[in-house]
Parts: structure tokens; sequence; C-alpha cells
């Protein structure tokens, strides 16, 4: 498989000796597609390429919407000649209008969940872990059985009982050893006197501890907080999206009208849990 930086090489000379572009021309496409470049996801799955530009568009998000415009058209330009020229089949991701709901939660800055977690006690220590280290959903955590957790994945019952599994960070992983080693729970990760917690009791021992810390948040919000740090991190939307359990590429894309922050280069290591 040809690379980016190849195919825009062979893009930029078809302007040039093909179609005869002035060198300011060249010069705008040229800047514009090799920042492009250097923090996009270029790569084949199940037979198709994918472009997944969302770490670009994150990059460039706050430029103003005429550079923004003029960036983007130059990517849909190489899209199009590699469509047409290369007969390369590309799919693109991040290159479309998002509309984010007004009710999207907002996610709690990294300083703060280390913070909290200073001050939790050993059972909402590991709630925190789960919900932000892995983005899981309250009711798929009062769901998770022991049996489910192994060295390196989790499995999780997720929406209409499809079956999900979780690679463990490092860190995540030495929580929930030390959590099974002195709790002793029984079948369920979470137990109160021998049951299942339900998903008000885990909601109840979080909103106490951020309550404690003058701090308003709920459960869905560290999740939506483990799918923006991600994505603002240089994660893969398709990575992500898998992650969260969404059957559609579309429910993630709302997490990607985010801030812009420096890029990393994989998931292990963009995870600010990592560094707790």
């Amino acid at each position: 498989m040809i690379s980016l930086k190849e195919n825009i090489n062979i893009f930029l000379n078809y302007l040039d000796k093909n179609r005869g572009y002035a060198v300011s021309s060249l010069k705008t496409y040229r800047t514009a597609l090799f920042e492009m470049e250097q923090v996009s996801h270029f790569y084949q799955e199940d037979d198709k390429t994918i472009l997944d530009i969302t770490p670009f568009r994150l990059k460039i998000v706050n430029n103003s919407k005429k550079t923004i415009s003029k960036k983007l058209s130059s990517v849909r330009s190489l899209v199009k000649f590699l469509k047409e020229q290369k007969k390369l089949e590309i799919i693109v991701i991040g290159d479309s209008t998002i509309k984010v709901p007004k009710t999207l939660p907002k996610p709690i800055d990294e300083n703060i969940i280390e913070e909290v977690l200073e001050y939790a006690n050993q059972e909402q220590k590991i709630i925190i872990v789960l919900l932000y280290g892995l983005g899981l959903r309250i009711s798929e955590l009062s769901e998770l059985k022991i049996k489910n957790i192994s060295t390196n994945w989790v499995k999780v019952l997720g929406k209409g009982n499809k079956e999900r599994e979780i690679p463990l960070i490092s860190k995540v992983a030495q929580q929930i050893d030390f959590y099974l080693k002195n709790s002793n729970p029984k079948e369920f990760l979470l137990e109160k006197e021998d049951k299942q917690m339900s998903v008000h009791q885990i909601r109840y021992l979080l909103n106490k501890l951020f309550r404690s810390r003058g701090i308003k948040a709920t459960p869905h919000q560290l999740r939506h907080s483990f799918a923006t740090h991600l994505l603002n991190s240089g994660a893969r939307i398709a990575d992500v999206s898998k992650l969260l359990g969404h059957s559609s590429m579309v429910s993630t894309q709302i997490y990607t009208k985010l801030e812009n922050s420096k890029k990393l280069k994989e998931y292990s290591k963009a995870h600010p849990l990592c560094d707790l």
C-alpha cells in the first residue's frame, strides 16, 4: 500500500505537470495536505482504504472558517484525484459537519479527575477508574462480572446484549487486581453485602465523592471524558467507537467537537490515566 505522503506527492506532481497549476496554488495545496498527513490516519481495513482526518479537524479547529474551508477543499481534491485517477476506493472519516446535542455533557478536566482520585475510597476509586479508564456505561459497570475480567481484556455486556472486549491499560489492570484482592467480591466486581451493586448505589458513591470536593459531575461525564481525551490525543475515531460500544461512528462523532490538544501516538500512551 502506497503511503499517504507518496499519494500526496503524486497528486501535487499531477497538478504541476498535467494541470499547470501556479506555484502559489501548489504551495497552498502542499501546505494543507502535508499538515493533514502529519496527524491523520491512513490505513486499510476489511479491504477498504480509510482516511481518518478527525485529528486534522481538531488541529485546525481554531483557524478561521475561510482557512478551514480551503484546507478541507485541498483534502477533498486529493481524495477525488485518488478515486478517479488512481482508481483507489477511499472512505473518508471526519469530513462532515457535526451537530452536537445541546444536552451533551462537558468532559471533566484531567486534573480534576486526578485530584478526586486522591480523596476516593477503595470503591469510589475503582468506579472512577473503570468509567473513565474503560469508557463504560454505569449499567455496564453494575453488570460487570469477575469471570469477564482477564489479564489484558474486559468483556462487557452493552446495549442490546451486545458483547465487546476492551483492552486493559496496565494502570487500570493494577487497580482492578488490587481491588479484587482487598474486597473479595463473589460474582460481580462491585457488590454490596454479597449482592450486585445497583446503578443507583454506584451513582450515589460517585456523586458523594465529587460533592465532597465541591464538584458537580455525573457517571456519564466520565465516559464522555474517556472519549474526549482519547480523540483529543489523536486516537482513531473508529477505535474509540468500538471501545464505547457504538453501533455506528456517527454516535462517536459528537465527541469530535473538542478543543485541540497535542497529538500522541497510541492509545495506551494517549490516555491520561496512564500517568496516575
